[in-house]
């Protein structure tokens, strides 16, 4: 319980799913009080270590995404209670998108439509809100989001690949959302929920933050946006020589590739200071 502090994310499992997300509140050890809420056990006694929970939502997440993050193992049934180290709780917190934002209410916008859509493999269309597109509790001056967009956005992309086993790295410079093992090389796809410049300007930054860290040489930088963004944005990308991937239709994708000479021009500094990490 020393290593347990408020703030911290609690991820409740079971059914071979994250069943809830939580935050923790007080943490503090006291027979007396843990004996008015539970029975003490016939053999180790009071439950004397208590923490409260400053927010509680149900979630619906697969073990099986998280046992594709970096330092999980498959078949992990997550037992008992686990603390674990920083580098794996950022995994999980990087991975599976929790955070916390100012502009949460902007996003869940941004995202009810394309959300929709790719839970019911549809269309991209304004008005009814989807049941959950993504996962929110409120908290006193800062809401955290559970955003599950992007994840459904490379799940169906990784569909139309006909991906049965898609591989992610971790990387000093964070958590890529697919690597590809190509025969002469690697790519590196970063999904984004929206298309507009903010986005397609994190991609950017996020692809050449990722690209020297790469098992083999990156050969080719790709974002993956729900829809086609607009051309002063797909010309930000190709200029950096990276490609376009979008959603046209639902389970159906295109690349709008970047020109041969900018990705000639831009694969040296891709690969420059690169190191296998």
């Amino acid at each position: 319980m020393e290593r347990l502090s408020p703030g911290d994310i609690v991820l409740f499992t079971g059914l071979n799913h994250v069943r809830a997300v939580g935050e923790v509140g007080a943490v503090f050890r006291n027979a007396a009080f843990a004996d008015s809420m539970w029975s003490a056990d016939d053999v180790n006694g009071s439950w004397h270590n208590v923490y409260s929970l400053l927010s509680f939502t149900p979630a619906e997440i697969s073990y099986s995404e998280i046992w594709a993050l970096p330092g999980f193992n498959t078949g992990d049934n997550f037992m008992g209670l686990r603390i674990l180290d920083a580098e794996k709780a950022a995994a999980i917190l990087e991975g599976l998108g929790i955070e916390s934002q100012a502009d949460a209410e902007h996003d869940r916008i941004l995202q009810e439509p394309l959300a929709r859509a790719l839970r019911t493999h549809t269309d991209v269309v304004d008005g009814e809100a989807l049941h959950t597109p993504s996962t929110r509790y409120a908290l006193k001056e800062r809401e955290l989001v559970l955003h599950r967009t992007e994840a459904l956005l490379v799940q169906e992309y990784t569909g139309f690949l006909g991906l049965t086993e898609p591989k992610r790295l971790r990387t000093p410079a964070g958590l890529t959302d697919l690597h590809l093992a190509l025969p002469d090389g690697s790519e590196v796809i970063e999904a984004k929920r929206a298309s507009s410049r903010r986005f397609v300007r994190e991609a950017l930054a996020q692809l050449l933050d990722y690209a020297p860290h790469t098992p083999e040489p990156a050969i080719r930088l790709t974002a993956l946006l729900p829809a086609r963004p607009g051309e002063p944005e797909l010309a930000l990308l190709h200029r950096y020589g990276v490609d376009c991937v979008y959603r046209t239709h639902p389970l159906t994708f295109d690349r709008a590739p970047a020109p041969e000479e900018a990705r000639a021009r831009m694969t040296p500094l891709w690969q420059q200071g690169r190191q296998h990490d």
